[in-house]
């Protein structure tokens, strides 16, 4: 089965701890849509936390984390 941009998206997470940005996002998962990405997953259960950063050239973007939460970790 095909792994979804959602599921990459958590793989992601679990091995970044300092999170990612839509832009990183688009690079290591291929995906636009990095918030509705992220709303899968808090319907899922997990606790994705969100702090916005200033990036070079002054943009601010959001930056998501995954918060570590045991029974949300997938055993490898």
């Amino acid at each position: 089965m095909k792994q979804t941009q959602t599921d990459k998206l958590l793989e992601y997470l679990q091995t970044h701890p300092e999170g990612i940005t839509p832009l990183e996002a688009l690079n290591a998962i291929g995906t636009f849509r990095l918030a509705a990405r992220v709303y899968d997953l808090r319907k899922r259960g997990h606790n994705i936390v969100e702090k916005d950063e200033v990036v070079s050239g002054g943009a601010r973007v959001a930056r998501y984390r995954l918060e570590w939460m045991p029974e949300t970790w997938v055993t490898r």
